[in-house]
């Protein structure tokens, strides 16, 4: 936007100029015109009281050229000044015409002058006529007459008056020269200081668009300077991303390998831990069978005491190897049922707790894309546990379905349920949150199913309160 003013400035200061330049050329041209004029009045001026004066010169010639030969006539040479003037007093009378051919008066005045100048030559022709004919006392007696001095005294008055009708002329015109001067000295002061502001203001002006400029090529360096931080910025991030992501991958590689490590570690210390187990639970049978009577009653608890440690060393030893299996099994995902496999599950708790009065309810859902044996086992543990924390229930009532507001598969009893205080500790394995007195159980079961659902990228949670039941909630991913 500033660009855009400063362009259109840019010609109209320079119209401004040419306005500017225009009119001082203008006021100082007419100045000197006027200056020139005036000077030249000035001079024709002085030219016509020259003129004035050759004409009263060349009178006086002839008058002294006549009165001169009358006292001397064998000098003939001494009628030249008269025969001068005979012949340039008219030419000098038309040039005097002409000079003052601008002033009416003096026109008049020189018409005046032209008469008296003719009549004043005549005498002086009669003059030197009586002097040849009638000699000098005829010349002297002309003279006395006073004809002659009477015309050139009119003369001197009418040149003597055309002169100081010149001089008043010459004193205005000197007075007009003056102020033509000074007026051409203003303009010329008021063309410079004009020219002056003129120049001082394209200066700044100048200067001004030189800032401007320049601010403008830094604010380009600084852009440059910034975009070339910014991508260099953008590099070192994403040479650290480059090298974030090369150790999380190295991180990654090591704890799978290390997973893979403990979870072989864990299947084979459980798989070999079940070899001694089923001897001890085999001699102990045998012990039981074959040597009762030997032994008293106390011996024969004990016996059985035994077999009850390793019957439970085996059913933990039998969760860890499926919690084992699980997460070592690859996920397969197809299109399943998860209401058929509660259906399946369901059956099998059923021939298992055949004297349990339980209703259980399986309300139809969406497939979903699911590992169908992950599922199954995870609907296993889940519905199992609804049956084992309902043993103490008259009547059980246990449900499986889907809800369709939370968008999740839900399993529910009305069992012993639990404190939701302990909530966080459910699904971590040997967290349990009921006594081994009050419910059997290994304390892998939850910690199997949140597996389960966690290799599906899916969700578990749940809801219950002490004696009021509980309900998992869970999704597929």
């Amino acid at each position: 936007m500033p660009a855009r003013s400063s362009r259109s400035i840019v010609p109209l200061a320079l119209f401004a100029a040419l306005i500017v330049v225009g009119l001082n050329t203008w006021f100082a041209v007419s100045a000197v015109r006027s200056l020139m004029q005036s000077e030249a009045w000035l001079a024709h001026t002085w030219e016509v009281i020259g003129q004035e004066e050759r004409v009263m010169q060349l009178l006086d010639d002839a008058e002294g050229s006549v009165r001169g030969y009358v006292m001397a006539p064998e000098r003939e040479s001494m009628l030249a000044p008269y025969r001068a003037a005979q012949s340039e007093l008219p030419q000098q009378l038309e040039v005097f015409r002409d000079l003052t051919v601008d002033n009416p008066e003096q026109q008049k005045n020189l018409e005046a002058l032209r008469g008296t100048v003719g009549r004043r030559m005549a005498l002086l022709q009669d003059l030197l006529n009586a002097r040849k004919t009638s000699g000098l006392d005829g010349a002297v007696a002309l003279i006395n007459s006073g004809a002659g001095e009477t015309e050139m005294r009119r003369a001197r008055l009418l040149l003597t008056a055309m002169e100081n009708e010149e001089r008043k002329l010459l004193a205005n015109r000197a007075i007009e020269v003056h102020q033509s001067g000074v007026r051409t000295m203003f303009a010329i002061g008021l063309a410079c200081v004009l020219d002056l502001l003129m120049i001082g203001s394209v200066t700044w002006y100048f200067g001004q668009e030189r800032e401007q400029r320049l601010a403008a090529e830094q604010s380009k360096e600084e852009a440059i300077r910034s975009k070339a931080e910014a991508e260099r910025s953008a590099q070192e991030v994403h040479q650290l991303n480059t090298e974030l992501e090369h150790r999380v991958q190295e991180r990654t590689a090591e704890l799978e390998s290390t997973n893979r490590e403990l979870e072989a570690f864990s299947y084979s210390v459980s798989h070999d831990l079940r070899a001694p187990l089923r001897t001890i639970d085999g001699f102990s049978l045998a012990l039981m069978e074959d040597y009762s009577e030997v032994v008293d009653e106390t011996g024969r608890d004990y016996i059985r005491r035994v077999r009850t440690g390793v019957q439970r060393m085996g059913q933990l030893i039998d969760a860890l190897l499926q919690l084992s299996r699980i997460t070592r099994a690859e996920l397969v995902r197809e299109t399943v049922s998860p209401a058929e496999i509660a259906d399946g599950v369901i059956d099998v708790l059923k021939e298992e707790n055949p004297e349990r009065d339980i209703t259980f309810t399986v309300t139809s859902g969406p497939e979903a894309q699911a590992d169908p044996k992950l599922v199954q086992v995870a609907l296993e543990n889940l519905l199992g546990n609804a049956v084992k924390f309902t043993s103490r229930k008259e009547h059980a009532e246990i449900s499986f379905g889907w809800d369709a507001e939370k968008k999740a598969w839900r399993v529910t009893d009305n069992g012993a349920g639990f404190d939701m205080h302990y909530a966080d500790k459910l699904f971590n394995a040997f967290n349990r949150l009921h006594g081994d007195k009050d419910f059997k159980g290994s304390g892998i079961g939850l910690a199997t199913v949140a597996r389960v659902i966690r290799r599906h990228h899916g969700r578990i949670w749940a809801d219950s309160a002490v004696d009021n039941g509980a309900t998992f909630w869970f999704t597929l991913g």
